[in-house]
């Protein structure tokens, strides 16, 4: 196997008839999936999606691709492609729009009604084009053949893009539900077909890699969530992804067979259900949706809601729910059911909200202890079969962290690809297509883009560190006046703390050492007010470190009077 290094370097220009692959997200994470590919002086994209931040990036709402790399080509894009729904494939849609609003967005019916009511929110009128599965079209120099893939949202699709330097296979995320809830099954038979064609490099998604067998059926739900209504005195609450479908069409038949009723909680939770219902790909038996406004007219023993934040999300309706700062509330005897499995780097988040729901007396059902959810991607048997039906030449997992690629990796040689036709790359690694093999060329900058409010970009890896500073050790503020003329101290130094949890009688005794070097530094008329302040925070750092042993964010303030 081909392993990217840290000193790689830019890559040298497209061989000519050559197809480059640049993975801007999505290979060492689970998120912000984006790949570009370059076929004679011409761009496609297959999917736009964001990153949702971890505990160590406080302040920030959202994790975007880094477009830098495309910024100056946007008139060589020929087209979007969206392999589905999810916030992590098409959540970056909008802020790549800013640059060129009418890039052809093309997707299936529902993955494009997600994404268009979306936009609609950042006020852009999109080029949408809907394709579905079997459908062929072409993009520039880009031949596009899209299969019906199943995935924990209707509606996905896999694209394979035909090239003059040969053929791509991009499962997008997949499983091979057997019995799946809408009876779309991934398209093996299309997989064999396109084999036979022959694929030149077969880009897989890898989030089960690591999981043996093969994924359970969504079907398997059902009877666990007819358990939990059967048992539940109160009220439930399920809280899954907002774009869920097939999760929220099993919360309405249970309720339904239990004579509860369904208020749906959380912004995107209703937008989305809305437009399936509208598509026909969510059934909502009649009399069953109410609005949440009409819980309290009926008892906790008819009432389902189904909310979003099964990932811990801070500003999401469960959160809110557990931190008793939403109109919905929760106690003993209720029901409270996490329909989702948790992504990497979310576990404190959601264990905080199960902790918290507990303390309010709620029973909480989750993944850990009942079969409430099964996960959307294909697991390490059936990744075999993938790569024995398509046979490709080279393989170039994707959707993963480094484990996932590695063992996705390893699966593809185990059938018999050579090692050398395996490539893991990680976000920025570009790999070259030529004369049917695959290679990494070099490398790009390809760093993370913040969205914090309506700032884009603004926000850096100093500012992140700044905010967990001021969050784990506080500050210290240190004012001093100074005589310009003379340098001796006019006023001051006076000392502010905050976050630093100790008492003003202890935070006094650097105050002496401060003038101390102050006046040492101002003998002889020296007043650069820079340098002064350098020297506060070399002392009041010193003595921080060495007697609180702290290392808060120290601001030294020196004016000249």
């Amino acid at each position: 196997m081909s392993h990217p290094h840290p000193d790689l370097q830019l890559p040298g220009p497209l061989a000519p008839g050559a197809l480059r692959i640049v993975p801007l997200g999505g290979l060492g994470e689970v998120g912000r999936n984006m790949t570009v590919f370059e076929h004679d002086g011409k761009l496609l994209i297959v999917d736009c999606g964001v990153l949702f931040p971890e505990d160590h990036q406080p302040g920030v709402d959202l994790i975007l691709p880094d477009f830098d790399y495309i910024a100056d080509r946007m008139d060589d894009i020929e087209a979007i492609v969206l392999t589905h729904g999810h916030e992590d494939h098409i959540g970056a849609v909008p802020y790549l729009l800013r640059l060129r609003r009418d890039i052809p967005l093309v997707g299936s019916q529902l993955t494009l009604a997600f994404l268009e009511a979306k936009l609609k929110e950042h006020r852009i009128t999109p080029n949408l084009q809907a394709v579905s599965e079997g459908q062929r079209r072409t993009f520039g120099q880009f031949d596009l053949e899209f299969v019906a893939v199943n995935h924990s949202i209707p509606d996905a699709l896999a694209v394979a893009i035909r090239t003059s330097a040969g053929s791509v296979l991009h499962t997008g995320d997949f499983k091979m539900d057997q019995l799946p809830l809408d009876g779309r099954i991934t398209d093996l038979r299309a997989f064999a077909r396109l084999g036979e064609e022959g694929i030149d490099l077969f880009m897989v998604d890898s989030t089960n890699a690591e999981v043996p067998g093969f994924t359970v059926a969504e079907r398997e739900i059902g009877p666990v969530l007819d358990g939990v209504f059967t048992r539940a005195d109160g009220r439930i609450v399920v809280a899954s992804f907002s774009s869920h479908v097939h999760r929220v069409q099993q919360v309405l038949d249970a309720a339904n067979a239990h004579g509860r009723r369904v208020a749906l909680v959380g912004r995107s939770m209703v937008r989305n259900m809305t437009i399936a219902a509208e598509l026909g790909y969510l059934h909502v038996p009649d009399g069953v949706l109410i609005d949440v406004k009409k819980i309290d007219d009926l008892p906790d023993d008819r009432v389902v809601l189904m909310c979003t934040g099964s990932q811990g999300e801070p500003m999401a309706a469960l959160s809110r729910i557990a931190n008793r700062d939403h109109r919905v509330s929760v106690g003993p005897g209720d029901t409270v059911i996490l329909a989702s499995s948790l992504i990497p780097g979310n576990e404190n988040a959601v264990f905080r909200i199960i902790n918290g729901l507990i303390r309010l007396g709620a029973k909480v059902v989750h993944q850990s202890n009942a079969r409430v959810h099964v996960s959307g991607h294909a697991s390490a048997g059936e990744l075999l079969y993938c790569y024995n039906i398509v046979r490709p030449k080279n393989v170039m997992p994707v959707h993963g962290e480094i484990r996932h690629l590695v063992a996705n990796g390893a699966l593809a040689v185990s059938t018999g690809v050579p090692p050398e036709r395996v490539v893991l790359a990680e976000d920025g690694v570009v790999v070259d297509l030529i004369k049917g093999k695959a290679r990494i060329a070099g490398a790009v900058p390809c760093g993370y883009v913040y969205v914090d409010g309506s700032s884009v970009g603004g926000v850096t890896e100093a500012e992140l560190k700044d905010r967990r500073i001021l969050g784990e050790e506080g500050f210290i503020s240190i004012f001093a006046v100074v005589d310009s003329s003379t340098g001796k101290i006019v006023s001051g130094p006076q000392l502010h703390a905050r976050g630093v949890a100790e008492a003003d009688e202890k935070l006094a005794e650097i105050v002496p050492e401060v003038t101390k070097a102050l006046t040492e530094a101002t003998a002889g008329g020296n007043v650069d007010t820079h340098q002064l302040q350098q020297v506060i925070r070399r002392v009041v750092g010193r003595w921080a470190s060495t007697r609180l042993r702290r290392r808060p964010m120290i601001i030294p303030v020196v004016v000249e009077a």
